[in-house]
């Protein structure tokens, strides 16, 4: 099939490109994430539109997971059409992940973890769900406290081996655990390349610890849920909208207690700081989040190319003054956001 749709021309002269860790590696400050929207609830042309005007607009990197959708698995089929009907031509211009490490078949060897068997024969389906024959990055998506780390490691060094994987990287695994991951696969002749935790301005626990060891590591860092899954945008000024994420397939993960009045509170001092930047509060705290250079990439989750474009305009205004997020931090407090709170602190 011929692509009808052509990339822009002029997709590289804006979008800032950062080295990832000590690794040769380059993303764009901002990437697209998989996670909602890209299922089958999500109709193929709207995928269509954000992934294109994403990548018009210089986002080279797609994050994808084994169980995104709804339902499970949904995500990589869309995305592995895209691949075919139009980007073929691009396929060496992307960075293209997808991690195994939640629940996603049934039986014993499909619930999840870091086992040899789960971790590669999730590859294997992802891989095929995809169409390709390697994907760029590889993540363990969570720590496993039921299967020892040299196993897990082990696997992510059988699939860069096999070719089925260029980098590995692991997902919400605490600063001690990261450490470890990164000796074992040291031992294995495969840097880890990148960690990917939750990081937002009501979820700043990467700041104890985990950005510290990355540096030591060399690894980079990929933040996701930098909006909070919408909470820190202006859809929530004004009480629950009838299209937010919780009323919608697959929004679960947005709980009515993360929209406690406590956090809207916050939220609404947060945009009254957004707006003297000239900014939205969604542009503000993609910002927050790249203001840190060991922070590599965040992640962007949209519903529509509208969404996106907004987004990328967060990066005409990358720079704080030391007042401006001194009045941040006031408002910045943990506002129990953080659904990977048990993976990033070893729990089972």
């Amino acid at each position: 099939m011929t692509p009808t749709w052509q990339a822009a021309p002029g997709r590289y002269e804006t979008m800032p490109y950062r080295r990832c860790g000590t690794s040769g590696l380059k993303l764009p400050a901002l990437s697209l994430g998989l996670w909602h929207n890209f299922g089958d609830t999500t109709p193929l042309s709207v995928q269509r539109e954000m992934a294109t005007t994403a990548f018009d607009l210089g986002i080279t990197h797609f994050d994808l997971a084994n169980n995104y959708g709804p339902p499970y698995g949904s995500a990589e089929i869309n995305f592995g059409r895209l691949l075919r009907e139009d980007f073929r031509p691009y396929r060496d211009e992307l960075i293209i992940s997808t991690k195994a490490g939640w629940d996603m078949w049934p039986g014993p060897y499909g619930q999840g973890g870091g086992s040899r068997k789960y971790v590669l024969a999730s590859l294997d389906q992802s891989l095929k769900r995809l169409g390709l024959d390697y994907v760029d990055i590889f993540y363990s998506h969570r720590f496993d406290k039921d299967t020892p780390l040299a196993e897990t490691a082990g696997a992510l060094a059988q699939a860069v081996r096999a070719g089925k994987a260029l980098y590995v990287g692991i997902s919400s695994y605490s600063p001690g655990k990261t450490a470890e991951m990164a000796a074992l696969l040291k031992a294995e002749g495969v840097p880890l390349l990148i960690h990917q935790p939750s990081y937002n301005l009501l979820n700043r626990w990467i700041e104890r610890g985990l950005l510290d060891t990355l540096a030591a590591e060399g690894a980079g860092c990929i933040a996701f849920t930098a909006l909070a899954q919408g909470l820190l945008s202006d859809k929530y000024l004004n009480g629950i909208p009838a299209d937010a994420r919780v009323n919608r397939p697959g929004g679960g993960s947005l709980m009515r207690e993360h929209l406690s009045e406590a956090n809207l509170a916050r939220v609404r001092a947060l945009h009254a700081i957004a707006q003297r930047r000239g900014q939205s509060l969604a542009q503000m705290a993609l910002a927050w989040v790249l203001r840190d250079p060991r922070v590599t990439t965040t992640l962007i989750g949209a519903s529509s190319a509208a969404q996106i474009r907004e987004n990328v305009a967060a990066l005409q205004n990358l720079h704080f003054s030391a007042e401006e997020l001194a009045e941040i931090d006031a408002h910045a407090q943990d506002g129990g956001v953080d659904l990977w709170r048990a993976p990033n602190t070893d729990w089972a």
